[in-house]
């Protein structure tokens, strides 16, 4: 309740003068980092365009930049090419038992995010700030995805024909799992584990984030 009486309140801004309503368009950012869960299963029948990556991408026209560099470049797999990606890839490391994904819900596209320039600590700055912005822009259209760090680069480099290094791979569809969030103190698990077929995502509170 405390929550949308803020929320209403920040829609009515005050010049000095006149009184001028805000109308919010379009959803929270709160709302969108809720539902930016990493998904490990797609719908098979939500095919992604060249086209729909192209506007996720576009993204990075927009957000900052460590010192301006602007060394990120992006590949986009669609359609048959998607399988050259999936066996290079490994999704859900912290459940090998269940071999994800599961037959018929692998990602129907991807992203790779390469870099100009040799990897540095300004590099992987623009990484994370790309990959997270660009996922949040994908929830924001309907879709879901997966920032994915275990892939083999040297194949995946060959098989793309890609001309610079890449330093992680994004997928991209519409997720079908069911994902939940845990609140749990510092000193507890942080591996995220299924129940009843539920991803169970675990995350410190923020009493123990702050210091």
């Amino acid at each position: 309740m405390a929550d949308n009486f803020l929320e209403r309140r920040m829609e009515e801004l005050h010049d000095g003068k006149k009184k001028t309503i805000v109308k919010r368009v379009g959803q929270t950012l709160d709302s969108l980092m809720m539902k930016n869960r990493s998904h490990r299963g797609y719908d098979p029948d939500a095919p992604v365009s060249e086209e729909l990556l192209k506007r996720i991408v576009e993204v990075n026209t927009r957000i900052p930049s460590a010192c301006n560099q602007q060394v990120l470049r992006f590949r986009l797999v669609t359609k048959d090419e998607s399988a050259k990606v999936l066996p290079l890839i490994k999704m859900g490391a912290a459940l090998p038992e269940l071999h994800l994904p599961f037959a018929g819900t692998e990602p129907p596209a991807y992203i790779i995010i390469c870099s100009k320039e040799k990897e540095t600590k300004l590099v992987d700055m623009d990484l994370g700030i790309s990959a997270q912005s660009m996922l949040l822009k994908a929830v924001e259209m309907g879709y879901n995805g997966l920032i994915i760090g275990a892939f083999n680069k040297e194949q995946l480099k060959e098989q793309l024909s890609l001309p610079y290094d890449p330093l992680l791979v994004v997928a991209i569809g519409k997720g079908i799992e069911q994902i939940r969030l845990k609140e749990i103190k510092e000193d507890e698990s942080h591996k995220y584990y299924r129940e009843e077929g539920v991803h169970i995502v675990p995350k410190v509170g923020l009493e123990d984030l702050v210091i």
